[in-house]
């Protein structure tokens, strides 16, 4: 599913259950010392996702281990994002002078839990989802909404080392499978503010990506 959302030069690996998970580096085995099983299959599991996608780069495997602000720091010269969830897992890679920040997000195609739409969307972006809502009921557009936003901060915050609260993105999604995030931190870097990302829905998962450097993004 998520190679449907990727430019070229792209790679991507997903597994839709633990079966072929990846021997883990000490480090990484470390880290998930004492964390549920279901968390460490789902670890290792991502994983070996990721380390296809370095493979496809020509790179060899590493300890993939989190940096600062959580998101997964990847060999020199290579952008990345891993996402699970029940049912999902993927990696995504790039080489850095291709692309300048990937993210990708998965989330089960559920409504959100009760407050939450109200914590992460202004009044405008509430008004919008309702909107496309109304006439596409079947779209779990609110679920959608959180993913980009997920999607938008694993891209944005390894390029710029800056904290982005939800509320710091304005975001309009498309019907077209597209979406526009537009960012406005409280002290923003010189780079561009306007991340572009595409969209997947199905019966069972949503799934989004942003890559910077797009430009015009056709429909899906």
């Amino acid at each position: 599913m998520i190679e449907q959302l990727l430019p070229p030069g792209v790679t991507s690996s997903e597994a839709f259950d633990d079966a072929a998970p990846a021997p883990l580096f000490p480090a990484e085995a470390a880290l998930m010392a004492g964390r549920r099983a279901r968390r460490r299959r789902q670890f290792a599991t991502a994983r070996a996702c990721a380390r296809r996608c370095l493979s496809q780069l020509g790179r060899r495997p590493v300890a993939l281990l989190p940096g600062p602000g959580g998101a997964p720091a990847w060999p020199d010269g290579v952008v990345g994002s891993i996402t699970h969830c029940d049912g999902y897992r993927a990696a995504v890679a790039a080489h850095a002078r291709d692309t300048a920040a990937l993210g990708i997000d998965a989330e089960p195609a559920g409504p959100l839990p009760p407050g939450v739409l109200s914590l992460i969307a202004s009044d405008t972006e509430r008004a919008h989802l309702a909107e496309l809502s109304a006439a596409d009921p079947a779209t779990p557009w609110e679920r959608l909404f959180f993913s980009a936003k997920e999607a938008t901060y694993k891209a944005w915050y390894p390029a710029t080392s800056t904290w982005l609260g939800f509320r710091d993105a304005t975001l309009a999604l498309r019907p077209d499978g597209t979406f526009t995030a537009t960012l406005h931190p409280p002290q923003p870097p010189p780079v561009d503010p306007v991340y572009e990302g595409r969209w997947l829905a199905s019966e069972s998962l949503v799934i989004t990506a942003v890559a910077r450097g797009w430009g015009a993004v056709p429909p899906v």
